[in-house]
């Protein structure tokens, strides 16, 4: 009723009508799909794993004046989780000028914890959702010694890396790229408001999060870490 009411005292003082619009086709997604229109039921495709099959041969107890009739293959995925500690004995040598020579660490060796832990933990607590005390119980239920502490410089420290190589796909992709998209939207971090912008075309995307969408904010987002600028007649 109050709707028909503001309707009509609407139309009696000219405003221009309400707007009709129509369901999101986000509401199609989460309805279950009609009879007609759900796809012909096919039977369990192939498994194959993405890793290298070993082969196994299991023996059967047979009675004397058997035949062989060949192997009937029974394939099973399995997954394995160990730790493992290495302490590397690195040699020390002392030049006859009193200078001291240590052997470097091998490549991929930072801190006291390898690269596939690190690996695992980032995995965990990004793509996996983990909190960091449920990740600090899995690591030690799995038999690693490990403390909160070092656990959050793991999540929070040392990741130059990762910035360099996201830096690298942005550059990578405004030199090559003819045209891209970009968008900003509103974003929660670290208990504040921000806002996510994404630049892209249909070879990559790329994202960041600053406090702010201003022009200067996607100007700086553009250089993609280069700090140097050129000031032309134009802008002078």
């Amino acid at each position: 009723m109050v709707v028909e009411l503001r309707a009509e005292i609407a139309r009696l003082k000219g405003l221009p009508r309400r707007p009709r619009i129509g369901p999101s086709g986000m509401d199609k997604g989460t309805e279950p799909p009609q009879a007609s229109e759900r796809a012909p039921r096919r039977g369990r495709g192939k498994v194959i794993p993405r890793v290298e099959i070993e082969q196994q041969v299991v023996h059967a107890p047979i009675p004397p004046g058997s035949r062989f009739k060949g192997y009937e293959p029974f394939l099973v995925q399995d997954l394995t989780i160990s730790v493992r500690a290495t302490c590397y004995q690195r040699e020390r040598w002392v030049t006859p000028d009193g200078q001291t020579i240590l052997a470097p660490l091998p490549n991929g060796i930072a801190g006291h914890f390898g690269p596939e832990l690190r690996r695992f933990v980032l995995m965990q607590y990004h793509q996996g959702q983990s909190t960091l005390p449920r990740l600090l119980v899995l690591l030690r239920s799995m038999g690693v010694s490990i403390s909160q502490r070092q656990l959050q410089r793991l999540l929070t420290e040392k990741h130059d890396g990762f910035i360099t190589e996201a830096q690298n796909v942005l550059r990578a992709g405004l030199e090559t790229s003819s045209w891209v998209t970009v968008d900003d939207t509103g974003a929660r971090h670290a208990a504040k408001n921000g806002f996510c912008t994404q630049i892209g075309d249909d070879w990559f995307t790329w994202f960041a999060t600053r406090s702010s969408k201003s022009r200067a904010n996607f100007l700086d987002l553009l250089r993609a870490g280069n700090t140097d600028y050129v000031l032309n007649d134009d802008r002078l």
